[in-house]
């Protein structure tokens, strides 16, 4: 099985491929949030160097989030558009358990805390723990304020049974104060965002496990919350008159 990882949830925004035999090639680019002109370059880069046509690709694996918005929709669009091109499904996979699959192969025994910025004051959240080879989900993803991250990380010890638990992602950065109150284990720097070459490991092991693939038209990214734009028109409207 040749699949092709598409990472687009954070500004952490690239491909990889892989096979049974491990991931292949990756490349990915951070900032500015130029996903649209990042993602396919990337994928042209990461089949070169694998020396795989993409005629050869067997399954898309695709980031689904949560994370920014315009990052989802480029990268579950991209997706879909290989995918019925190429006539082959799509594996999706959250951005949170990608974060937590990257810590744990770095040998981390306990419970992972995913943490995500999801600006505007909020954070996405969800634990996990190792389950062989794969992730097993302790919390689900959800969103809310960095003044509930001690009540998540006090979540992921009692669903895991265990008093290790590693905050990783991005809003470990931004809120490591609040997390480190709680206390948890702060990841370092390697593990601020989910990385293709992550993404498309899990998505082997997900498939060699028996995971199913859907239809590409079946795909949709995870939001957890309404765009910022929705937020902002909302936001801009006038107060109802009284009558």
């Amino acid at each position: 099985m040749i699949a092709l990882g598409l990472e687009s949830a954070t500004e952490l925004v690239g491909a990889a491929v892989a096979d049974a035999a491990g991931v292949r090639a990756a490349a990915w680019s951070r900032g500015r949030r130029r996903h649209v002109e990042s993602l396919a370059p990337a994928i042209e880069q990461v089949l070169a160097q694998a020396a795989i046509p993409l005629s050869a690709v067997e399954v898309v694996v695709v980031d689904v989030g949560p994370g920014l918005f315009t990052g989802l929709r480029v990268g579950v669009a991209t997706a879909q558009g290989l995918a019925q091109g190429l006539g082959i499904a799509v594996l999706p996979i959250g951005s949170l358990e990608v974060i937590a699959a990257a810590v744990f192969a770095s040998g981390w025994p306990g419970a992972v805390l995913s943490v995500v910025d999801a600006r505007r004051g909020e954070v996405f959240t969800a634990a996990y723990e190792r389950a062989g080879a794969l992730v097993r989900e302790l919390v689900a993803p959800a969103v809310g304020s960095p003044a509930g991250l001690a009540a998540a990380a006090q979540a992921a010890r009692a669903a895991g049974g265990t008093s290790e638990v590693l905050a990783a992602g991005d809003g470990v950065l931004r809120y490591a104060d609040e997390l480190r109150a709680s206390g948890v284990v702060l990841a370092g720097s390697g593990f601020v965002a989910p990385s293709p070459a992550a993404l498309v490991a899990l998505g082997i092991e997900q498939l060699a496990a028996g995971a199913a693939p859907v239809a590409p038209a079946a795909v949709r990214p995870v939001y957890l919350r309404p765009p910022d734009v929705r937020i902002n028109w909302a936001l801009r409207q006038p107060a109802p008159a009284r009558g």
